[in-house]
This record gives C-alpha cells, sequence and structure tokens, in this order.
C-alpha cells in the first residue's frame, strides 16, 4: 500500500474503534466491574458460594471487554507513532502495513463478539465429531475435522484437551470429543453445529476416483455449579472399558476409561484420557451434565434437535457446508452463502470468516 492509502485505512479502522467502543458501553462496564470488586469485598459473598461464582464469571466477561478498548488504544499510539517516524525512515511503510492488518483483525473479532448474546456463549465448550456411512472415508474426513477444529483453538489460544477419541480400524476416527477452555468458546464453535461433506480424489482407492464423505459435529456448552441439573443416580449406566488410540505406551491396559449413559434420554458421554477411573468418571458426569442442561434449553425454546435424534442421516441434503477439494477447490457454507477458494487455509483452521458469517446471518 502507498503511504495515503495506508493513512486513509487508518482513518476508517479508527472511526469503526469509536463506533465498537460505543456500543460496548466501556465506561458503563468499567463501573460495574467496580461495583462487583466492592461486592466480592465483602465476606458474606463468599459464603454464597453460588453469587460468588456468578459475579467472578460477570467480573472476567465486563473485563475482557475492557480489554478489548485497551488494546484499540495500544493499536492507535502504536500507528500514530510510526507515521511520525516515517518521514525519517521510509523504510517502516511495510511495518506500518502490518500493524493496520493487526489492528483491523482486532476490530474484526471485536465485531464479531457483539453478535454473541446468548446465555452461554461466553462458556467454554465440548465438541463432538461423528463420521456418516462409507467406513474409513469418512472416518478419515472426521479427523480431517479434528484437526481443523485442534488449529482453530490454537489461533485463538484457547486450553484444548481431547476427553475421548475412538480410533478407526484402518485410519481415521470413529468418534472423538475435545474440550475448548476460554472466552467465547461455545458462542463461536456453536456455529459449527451440522453436518460437514468432503469431496476429493480418494486416497484410499486405487482407482482414484472422486468419493464424497460427510461427518456431524456437536457442541454443548460447558455448565458451571452455579447451574443445578439435577441427575438420578438410578438413571445411570455406568460402563468401564481399556482406553483405545494409536497405540504406545499411553493405551491404558486397564478399564480406566469411563461411559455414563442417561437412560430416559439414552444421551451418553464418555472420557478415557484422564490417569484413573474416578478422574475419566468425574469428566464424563460433566459432559452429561452439559448435554442435559443443551437439551433442556432446547426443550425451552421449543426446538428440536434432529441431527442429534437422527444420527443416521449424517449425508446428502443435510449438510451446512461442504469441502470441495476435487475438481476444483471451494468450502462453501450453504447457510450463508459464505465461500473460500484456499481450502488449505481452512482446514489448518483458519475458520473465523466462517463463524462471523453465519453469526451475522438473521434468524431463521
Amino acid at each position: 500500500m502507498e503511504l495515503l492509502e495506508l493513512k486513509s485505512k487508518f482513518e476508517e479502522l479508527q472511526e469503526k474503534a469509536a463506533d465498537l467502543k460505543g456500543f460496548l458501553q466501556l465506561e458503563k462496564k468499567k463501573q460495574r466491574v467496580e461495583e462487583i470488586e466492592r461486592n466480592l469485598a465483602d465476606s458474606a459473598v463468599w459464603n454464597n458460594p453460588k453469587k460468588s461464582a456468578q459475579l467472578l464469571k460477570e467480573k472476567k466477561i465486563l473485563e475482557s471487554d475492557l480489554d478489548i478498548g485497551k488494546q484499540f488504544n495500544r493499536a492507535i499510539d502504536d500507528i500514530e507513532t510510526y507515521f511520525s517516524l516515517i518521514d525519517e525512515d521510509p523504510d517502516l511503510i511495510k511495518e506500518v502495513e502490518q500493524e493496520i492488518l493487526r489492528f483491523d483483525n482486532v476490530l474484526e473479532e471485536a465485531e464479531t463478539r457483539n453478535y454473541l448474546s446468548g446465555e452461554n456463549d461466553t462458556n467454554n465448550a465440548f465438541l463432538s465429531i461423528h463420521p456418516g456411512a462409507g467406513g474409513t472415508e469418512s472416518q478419515d474426513w472426521a479427523e480431517m475435522l479434528l484437526r481443523m477444529y485442534l488449529r482453530f483453538g490454537e489461533m485463538e489460544d484457547y486450553k484444548v484437551e481431547i476427553i475421548e477419541l475412538m480410533a478407526g480400524e484402518e485410519a481415521g476416527i470413529k468418534s472423538v470429543t475435545v474440550k475448548f477452555d476460554g472466552e467465547y468458546a461455545y458462542g463461536y464453535l456453536k456455529q459449527e453445529i451440522g453436518v460437514h461433506r468432503l469431496v476429493r480424489i480418494s486416497p484410499f482407492d486405487a482407482n482414484k476416483r472422486r468419493h464424497t464423505s460427510f461427518a456431524a459435529v456437536f457442541v454443548y456448552p460447558e455448565v458451571d455449579d452455579s447451574i443445578a441439573i439435577e441427575i438420578d443416580t438410578n438413571d445411570l449406566r455406568i460402563d468401564t472399558y481399556k482406553a483405545s488410540g494409536k497405540g504406545g505406551q499411553h493405551v491404558n491396559t486397564t478399564d480406566s476409561a469411563v461411559r455414563i449413559t442417561h437412560l430416559p434420554t439414552n444421551i451418553v458421554a464418555q472420557c478415557q484420557n484422564e490417569r484413573s477411573q474416578h478422574q475419566n468418571k468425574d469428566m464424563a458426569m460433566r459432559i452429561l451434565r452439559s448435554k442435559l442442561y443443551d437439551l433442556e434449553l432446547r426443550k425451552k425454546m421449543k426446538e428440536r434437535d434432529k441431527m442429534e435424534n437422527e444420527k443416521g442421516e449424517i449425508a446428502w441434503g443435510n449438510q451446512i457446508r461442504s469441502y470441495v477439494l476435487q475438481p476444483y477447490q471451494s468450502i462453501k457454507d450453504h447457510r450463508t452463502n459464505f465461500e473460500i477458494g484456499n481450502t488449505q487455509r481452512v482446514l489448518d483452521g483458519d475458520i473465523f470468516a466462517f463463524i462471523k458469517a453465519s453469526l451475522k446471518r438473521p434468524a431463521a
């Protein structure tokens, strides 16, 4: 970019930042943080764990928004400093361009957060992937999706943990559950719920024919202890089994993995990555609570999660997104018609543009 173009772009971004600051109501949120801190200084509040947990959660969210405002100010100050020095050192123009690009990305993510208003959008998330019919083809596609979401978690600085993984016989995975620990993990990842379709030349076909594979993605918010979910132990079937994996020393030789089935709803939660059966059972119960809470939310909203009740239909007509690698390269979201030609970038985890387009689409 030429210097005049960069200055024009910077002015545009400054206006956008000012608008976002107004929308975020940063001064009001700063006052609320101060109020919460005064409340937390009262020892009586700590005698009520539920209330103190809610206040701490609210404070964390508010401080995250306030930090966005600080990032805006730092970026503006840095870029203005570069502009003041550019006459003396014209080579700085490349660094100015990079700083403006970073500032644009910060604004982009802040703008996307404005579309997150659900009760659990700020929560951590559990994401599960299940391949459709097709054996090794679909199982390999499920593993490609797993890699994509793990890379996305790295990009967003989330703490990512694989809770359970069942490997395929030849390649790929039969199922996997991953926990994403970080701000707005559920708000972002719930946009990925649905069937994902892959079209490619199969690496498992000696005749190099084109194959279509499907895999379904499910996402649930992690439920904290402040939300009461009643679970009758008589309604649970608890099974233990040996953890599976790709092989090696990390695969358990004892029945430490735990699978819990909630009999009234037939909802299943399992965990195999912890060191002991007790720890695996604890994590499986946390996943079960999250799934049951998600079910109750859907009932209240009078929605039916058809995909969850019809897992057999991970196939044509139900996909939310198509990933075409041959004969041309394109990834298209069928809910928004948003499309990207750089398929490798997306499969490497850069899915934020799809998430933003999904959040911006009008409610059905």
